[in-house]
């Protein structure tokens, strides 16, 4: 049976994560970072370029997953024709080394069960030397990367493969603990498997309670600001855009990218999201991650950085791995890097304006950084860029990208206005006059009665749906209108909305693509803004329904295969996911946008 996006779980410890498979098997997992080489690389190759399987040797008559309640601790029940198990995976939040604990815990009768152990470093391609060094305890390692298995069963070597069959029964629990480590250093003490499972449990449980969204999708609002937290790395306190590379936008196509990296563009989002579910410290190390990774030139800003604030993220292909059902190439690293996007401007400032709003602790550096910022894109705004979806056919005028210039000038006059801050307000707002006429009369089609997606395009473009949502111009302005009813006539597909037509824009890369989830949430608030309910309502509950039977979701959908498409799972795809829910939740609808203030 082919593997589908949506079998896949998430566990993760704050600092790198895994994809489990319904089928037990954990197919992907970079140690001991996000972006580090991976140790298992099944999911994008074939079972010898790295996985870990545990499950039943016969075939199970029934099966069922689920997280333990506002945790990141996977559960998996499992009923075969000799017996009922559950399979419990976790990853505790680091300490002195990186774990990831299986147990086995027998529920009725007596299960043979299969265990396979293949580690590979260097996405699948190193072999590892493997040693015994206790009865029950192994190491694996490579050049700089180390694991250590200890296991309460006995374990064999083949071909270099941890092998081994067991059978579980009625209260008894097998347990399994790989413990990462830097190969320089000694081997890590083991840990107790059943002490780091509560804890674990316990630290997810009181960092949930936290959540002060009390609307009526709390546990679907709650399940994504989990995936979003488990995305973060801990000691930096950046959050990447998914835990994968290469997941394809398109089946067996070549729109698969690198997305373990951390992109401006998602700042607003973030911050939005976390700082509206009652979650400060985060969005004030976000904040934090974003004026470090800032630091230097304007002219050197770039849209995406590493975990830690890594500028060079070159981009490679792997070419001795197949890629997900064959959908080739598998890239590291991300050229988008190299771009000039115009619209993170917008994005920073409306960050730091958000930040300031909700009163986190401030930083000195941070309205220097925003002037000199703001100095340089008075230069820039009206050269063409890469725009949001980080094109590579060329530089155009889009007008998202202008809109989101309007936005950097706009939140930086109102931190003027409101927190009498200094600055050149008299310049800024005849910046932001221009700016805004600017895109006015050259980014609206009067015949099509819809703005384009760049000046002098007739195409369409799903990001001119956030006109409203940042303020640029009230939802109920004749040409957003205008905008919203022709992106629903020309990119809705099956009820969800695709960016732009890839048949017709040049984007320099082979049509076809799924339905972008976070296009289609920013229509349910533009419905929302529109005092249209019952459609936000509908379609947001449409979006909801497309999430995994573990409430995940990656970045696009495939209305006629009915399958998830791209990295997974995705954050903005839940950041939007918790924004929506806030919107459509928070009673009489402003004029304003969420993400304006």
């Amino acid at each position: 049976m082919q593997r589908r996006i949506e079998d896949y779980a998430l566990i993760g410890d704050c600092e790198t994560a895994a994809l489990v498979g319904r089928d037990g098997s954990i197919d992907w997992l970079c140690w001991p970072r996000f972006d580090s080489d991976a140790c298992f690389a099944a999911l994008l190759g074939r079972p010898e370029h790295g996985r870990w399987i545990i499950a039943p040797a016969e075939p199970a008559t029934a099966l069922k997953r689920r997280y333990r309640e506002n945790t990141l601790i996977l559960e998996k029940e499992i009923e075969t024709a000799q017996g009922a198990l559950v399979i419990i995976d976790a990853m505790p939040i680091r300490g002195a080394a990186s774990d990831i604990v299986r147990i086995v815990a027998g529920k009725s009768g007596g299960v043979r069960m299969c265990f396979e152990l293949c580690l590979r470093f260097d996405y699948g391609r190193l072999i590892p030397w493997i040693e015994r060094i206790e009865d029950h305890a192994i190491r694996i390692f490579a050049g700089p990367h180390s694991t250590t298995l200890r296991t309460n069963t006995p374990i064999d070597v083949r071909d270099g493969t941890l092998v081994a069959d067991f059978t579980v029964r009625a209260g008894e629990r097998v347990t399994f603990v790989l413990t990462y480590q830097a190969s320089h250093l000694p081997v890590p003490d083991p840990i107790d498997p059943e002490k780091s499972l509560h804890d674990t449990g316990r630290f997810w449980r009181d960092w949930t309670a936290k959540c002060s969204y009390r609307g009526d999708w709390y546990e679907a609002v709650l399940r994504s600001l989990i995936t979003i937290k488990a995305m973060t790395y801990r000691p930096t306190g950046g959050i990447v855009a998914a835990p994968t590379t290469s997941l394809p936008e398109h089946p067996g196509g070549t729109r698969n990218w690198d997305y373990r990296y951390c992109w401006l563009r998602d700042a607003t989002f973030m911050v939005a999201s976390l700082l509206k579910a009652g979650y400060h410290d985060e969005a004030s190390a976000w904040r934090d991650w974003l004026l470090r990774a800032l630091a230097g030139m304007p002219s050197q800003l770039q849209p995406l950085y590493g975990i830690g604030g890594e500028y060079r993220l070159d981009e490679w292909e792997v070419a001795w791995l197949p890629g997900f059902r064959d959908a080739k190439p598998v890239r590291i690293g991300n050229a988008a890097h190299h771009q000039f996007q115009l619209d993170v401007f917008g994005e920073i400032m409306n960050t730091l304006h958000l930040a300031r709003m909700a009163h986190l602790r401030s930083t000195a550096p941070a309205w220097d950084l925003q002037k000199a910022l703001l100095s340089h894109l008075g230069d820039v705004w009206t050269c063409p860029d890469e725009g949001i979806w980080e094109v590579r056919g060329g530089r155009q005028q889009f007008t998202h990208s202008k809109v989101m210039a309007w936005v950097a000038v706009d939140r930086c006059i109102q931190a003027v206005e409101q927190f009498g801050l200094e600055g050149p307000v008299q310049e800024w707002r005849a910046l932001r006059e221009a700016v805004h006429a600017e895109v006015c009369a050259k980014g609206f089609d009067t015949e099509r009665n819809a703005f384009v997606q760049a000046f002098g395009s007739k195409h369409l473009d799903a990001s001119l749906l956030m006109i409203p949502i940042v303020g640029f111009l009230p939802a109920q302005d004749p040409r957003v209108r205008g905008t919203i009813a022709a992106i629903e006539r020309e990119l809705m597909a099956d009820g969800f909305i695709r960016r732009y037509d890839t048949g017709k824009t040049k984007d320099g890369l082979p049509p076809g693509e799924g339905e972008f989830l976070v296009c289609s949430f920013w229509l349910a608030e533009n419905y929302a803004l529109q005092g249209r309910h019952e459609d936000a309502k509908a379609l947001f509950e449409r979006l909801l329904s497309l999430r995994n039977d573990l409430g995940l979701l990656s970045e696009e959908y495939d209305a006629r295969e009915k399958c998830l498409l791209g990295n997974f799972p995705q954050a903005l795809s839940h950041l939007a996911l918790v924004n929506t829910a806030h919107r459509l939740s928070s009673g009489p609808i402003s004029r304003r946008g969420s993400l304006n203030p």
